[in-house]
């Protein structure tokens, strides 16, 4: 648990710094700023889709993933765990008007489904599962500090309690994995891992503010290919 404990804490601290230390920065560096990670996430994403090598699962996959992730409506049940946050500890409504309860909930949820979603995520937890080998996640750590900190600066302290859903997240992988670790295989964690890539993408292209994507209505599209790999090894086809 020593991975998604840190990387939880280099969220929240880092949302923290760009909170209430560099926050208020003028509107110009932060879109370009924004503009920067959003290439910058949108190349990760489609680097890491592209070490998939079943496209008809990565397809099928994002469709199935999509229908169920609509029919349950995550997105808006993110945004309403968001809302329902940020009324319980006092931020926007009466202390920072509609406007800050929209920042709050925004960051919230773009940040969580950002630091949630891809490769890193996925592998990290499955490694310190499986090897107690944390690598992968102190690295995922940096990266997500940073992210973090420009988030707080832009958006609020909603991105630093967005290491509640990461902590969970990871955790439920890193403790899943010990549980079942017979039936995981390198290619489970690679069609996983790719499918998860693709959704960085989105929340990359999100950044750029073209068109809105409602990715976490996305999320289960990455465990598409842990059922059907697992159905096919099971079965022997």
């Amino acid at each position: 648990m020593l991975g998604p404990l840190v990387n939880a804490a280099a969220i929240v601290v880092c949302g923290l710094i760009g909170c209430f230390v560099i926050r208020g920065i003028p509107p110009r560096f932060e879109e370009i700023v924004k503009k920067a990670i959003g290439v910058s996430v949108m190349f990760v994403g489609i680097k890491g889709a592209l070490e998939n090598q079943m496209v008809l699962l990565l397809i099928f996959s994002m469709v199935i993933g999509a229908v169920i992730g609509e029919a349950v409506n995550i997105d808006k049940q993110m945004n309403r765990l968001g809302l329902w946050a940020e009324r319980k500890l006092g931020f926007g409504g009466d202390s920072g008007g509609t406007e800050g309860g929209r920042s709050f909930s925004k960051a919230f949820v773009s940040a969580g489904i950002l630091f949630c979603t891809g490769s890193m995520a996925i592998v990290g937890s499955m490694q310190s599962g499986l090897q107690g080998n944390h690598e992968i996640l102190f690295a995922k750590s940096i990266l997500d500090g940073a992210i973090s900190a420009v988030f707080g600066a832009s958006m609020g302290i909603g991105a630093a309690f967005s290491a509640i859903p990461v902590l969970i997240y990871e955790s439920a992988i890193t403790l899943t994995s010990q549980a079942v670790r017979d039936i995981l295989t390198p290619e489970i964690i690679r069609e996983m891992g790719a499918v998860g890539s693709l959704l960085v993408a989105a929340i990359g292209f999100n950044f750029l503010g073209i068109k809105e994507i409602k990715v976490a209505n996305l999320i289960p599209a990455i465990f598409i290919p842990w059922v059907y790999l697992g159905i096919r090894g099971f079965f022997g086809f």
